[in-house]
């Protein structure tokens, strides 16, 4: 039998369109079935999350939200079943880890939306499963144990007291945060029912002042001046200057806090001492654009790393389009604006050598039994500094210690390394207190950073709460 190839392959316009158009069909039908599957694997936990989808309704009829940790075991959120089949999600201990483990009402936050899929769903058996519904209970969900340190988040709520302001201390080898503390803070026990008198509150309890805060640095920017005269190549063992209280420079003027004066400073005195009018001649000297540069290398104007749930971090910038807006910036004031996660993220990567670690809140993710199904890993951001820039201000930190602002510090146990800072924010001089540092010297482990606002000095207000948590960590939980 002979088969007229001419005729099989001979279409007529027709069934060309139709072919033609049977082909485009089946080739966005897989590109569809492709992109369905690809969302449902890739973002199921997201999905699932999702206040439309009915799903996690669903699975908390059968499973009881499960337990979130501390990473030395206390139980920091759990869920009770109720008489009527409803749970109720219970904090024990109200406000005090409400930023970092967040709510489950009115939406999600923290840890509770960043771990809500391992949260409403059980590793149990089948077997556990009909053996807790013929008892009348439910599945366990996943338990998430956290990186946070119970001991570090108690004392630095309880340090920071009734003023607000923001604590966070980090690990700097591997950026688990151990405590993260924004007051005022809110009990998420009560939040359904206080819902409207939180969310409207001029005190904003709800804003996680450690990612969300905006504050002008204050003296704690002089690690970036100093940082950039550095890089420069300026001869810094050879500066000196003659400090009477303030520094004039084409008719603008610059002075130390409340008007202190400082006589003959180098260029490590002028640091320790927090010295404006020095920083401010040192800030005369810098290249405008490889100012920015520098600034862009130290996180400045950029979207911050982070590997925890968050709704929004504050980008740090700052404004030196005129020579008396650089000299503000070179000592924190003027239009310069930080959140205290941008400087401590600086401050753990000057600590370690200049490499940053993505701080993260959730260590790992147990069955019911107590097993690991889940690990998280410390990651890498990449380098901030050369070894060389990070030796030079570790030094430069040291010596606030020594023989500057934050000699409060000074201990037999441990070397700490810091820097102070006042940032005024009105007309008045009125200022917030910072400090940002970390400990040991020669093998730095961790960073904190605190700010009080309306604090004053970072002397008065934020050095004596640093100096409680690095006697804590270093007396008993090291």
């Amino acid at each position: 039998m002979q088969i007229d190839l001419k005729k099989v392959f001979d279409f007529k316009p027709q069934k060309k369109n139709i072919y033609i158009s049977a082909g485009i069909f089946i080739a966005l039908f897989v590109m569809l079935a492709v992109y369905i599957t690809t969302v449902y694997f890739k973002d199921s936990k997201e999905l699932l999350s999702n206040s439309y989808n009915k799903q996690e309704a669903n699975l908390l009829k059968k499973t009881l939200r499960g337990d979130i940790l501390s990473a030395d075991g206390t139980v920091l959120a759990y869920s009770k079943l109720n008489a009527d089949g409803s749970q109720t999600r219970v904090y024990p201990y109200g406000g005090i880890f409400c930023h970092a483990v967040g709510y489950n009402a009115f939406g999600k936050n923290g840890i509770e939306a960043q771990s809500n899929y391992y949260l409403i769903n059980t590793g149990d058996s089948v077997l556990d499963r009909a053996q807790k519904s013929g008892e009348g209970g439910l599945a366990d969900g996943y338990t998430v144990v956290s990186t946070l340190n119970s001991k570090l988040q108690l004392m630095a709520d309880e340090a920071l007291g009734d003023r607000e302001g923001a604590v966070i201390v980090t690990d700097v080898k591997t950026g688990k945060i151990l405590a993260l503390v924004s007051h005022p803070s809110f009990d998420p026990n009560k939040l359904e029912e206080n819902w409207d008198y939180i969310a409207e509150n001029d005190s904003s309890p709800l804003l996680n002042r450690v990612t969300q805060g905006f504050y002008p640095p204050g003296s704690v920017f002089k690690i970036f001046t100093a940082y950039e005269y550095y890089r420069e190549g300026m001869d810094y063992e050879t500066y000196g200057f003659d400090c009477n209280g303030y520094f004039n420079a084409d008719g603008y003027r610059i002075s130390c806090f409340h008007g202190g004066s400082h006589g003959h400073v180098d260029f490590e005195t002028s640091f320790a001492k927090s010295c404006n009018s020095s920083f401010a001649n040192i800030g005369t000297s810098l290249n405008n654009e490889e100012f920015k540069k520098g600034l862009s290398n130290l996180l400045f104007g950029t979207e911050l790393p982070a590997g925890f749930y968050n709704q929004g971090i504050s980008v740090s910038s700052y404004d030196i389009s005129s020579d008396f807006k650089k000299l503000q910036t070179s000592i924190g004031q003027g239009d310069t604006s930080v959140s205290p996660y941008h400087i401590n993220l600086v401050t753990m990567a000057i600590a370690d050598g200049g490499e940053l670690m993505v701080p993260y809140l959730v260590d790992s993710i147990e069955d019911s039994r107590g097993l690991t199904i889940k690990k998280y890993h410390p990651e890498s951001y990449g380098e901030l500094l050369t070894d060389d820039e990070s030796a030079f201000l570790k030094e430069l930190m040291r010596s606030v210690v020594t023989k500057g602002t934050g000699s409060q510090l000074s201990s037999d146990i441990y070397e700490a390394a810091g820097k102070t800072g006042s940032a005024e924010y009105n007309n008045r001089g009125d200022s917030h207190g910072w400090f940002t540092g970390f400990a040991p010297l020669d093998d730095p482990e961790i960073a904190i950073t605190v700010i009080v606002e309306k604090g004053g000095t970072g002397s008065e207000s934020a050095v004596p709460i640093a100096k409680k948590l690095f006697d804590l960590y270093f007396e008993e939980i090291r």
